[in-house]
């Protein structure tokens, strides 16, 4: 079997079988076609013919381009998952990746907007009266209230809003459904804004749409949070998934549950959630450092 036989296969696999979201099929195919790409040109072709060090000199191509050690982790877990499902399927014995070395990635904390600057999304006057205002307003509060993903925000449907039991139901990676709390005021903002949208739109399935009634776009969510968050935050980036940051952080900084926490953002382990906790601790250090006496001594 070919490489690029073997990764078409992969792909059909991980859409269908494993429902991953679109962009993570982009990303895994994107990476696995770059490799195969490598292959070719020092001529591998065939499944057999690939070792461990073919892949290192793909690696090392990259490494040179500069790529982050993110980015290059990120490719090795693509070649990594790919491997594994031709393990299983009995189509190539050898492990490689036992032989490579990911790169050591730095920590990063994650920016998150701070709560005053949050505060502004409820002021009067900040978004037009008119149905696209409306519905910019509603879409960030939704995101920071929710901590939902973006493409969970893009697939909200109208029914999967209860205003009455105060809850939405989000449909999250691999299609797994988590149910949300609302409150009363996030609920009645929801049931007005989808009066006006019947209004102006017509029967749409989906919550938040174009004027013309078609499902909104990731680059559309996007570009209003740019817009709107560059005026009120100072963060040191502005991106819709920093709402989700800013959900969770405030949760915890408050005394939130970190088990709750974890089933609020539909993480799959605990390991991802913890990373807030880290925040938070930074956040009380910096806190006695600048407040109390013995702090500003140091």
């Amino acid at each position: 079997m070919t490489i690029e036989e073997s990764i078409s296969g992969f792909t059909d696999y991980i859409a269908t079988e494993r429902r991953m979201a679109a962009g993570t099929v982009r990303n895994y195919t994107g990476d696995l076609h770059d490799l195969a790409e490598h292959l070719a040109a020092i001529g591998v072709v065939e499944l057999h013919e690939m070792t461990a060090r073919d892949v290192r000199s793909w690696q090392m191509t990259h490494t040179e381009r500069g790529e982050a050690p993110g980015t290059i982790k990120r490719r090795l877990s693509s070649v990594g998952s790919w491997l594994r499902w031709l393990r299983s399927n009995g189509l190539y014995d050898a492990d490689l990746m036992v032989k490579i070395t990911y790169p050591k990635q730095p920590k990063r904390t994650p920016v998150f907007y701070r709560e005053p600057e949050l505060e502004h999304l409820y002021d009067a006057g900040l978004f037009p009266t008119d149905f696209v205002g409306q519905r910019d307003a509603l879409i960030l509060r939704i995101l920071y209230e929710t901590g939902i993903r973006r493409a969970e925000l893009i697939g909200l449907k109208e029914h999967a809003v209860d205003t009455t039991a105060l809850t939405i139901k989000v449909l999250g990676k691999r299609n797994k459904e988590r149910i949300i709390p609302i409150e009363t005021e996030l609920a009645g903002n929801i049931s007005s804004y989808i009066a006006l949208k019947r209004q102006e739109v017509g029967e749409t399935e989906w919550l938040f749409t174009t004027p013309k009634g078609k499902q909104m776009t990731a680059g559309q969510v996007y570009y209003l949070v740019k817009k709107y968050m560059t005026m009120l935050s100072t963060a040191d980036r502005i991106s819709p998934h920093v709402f989700r940051h800013s959900f969770a952080t405030h949760i915890l900084k408050e005394g939130g549950d970190l088990l709750a926490l974890k089933e609020l953002l539909g993480h799959e382990n605990l390991a991802t959630t913890e990373i807030y906790t880290h925040i938070t601790r930074e956040q009380l250090k910096q806190t006695y450092q600048h407040t109390h006496p013995r702090g500003r001594k140091k």
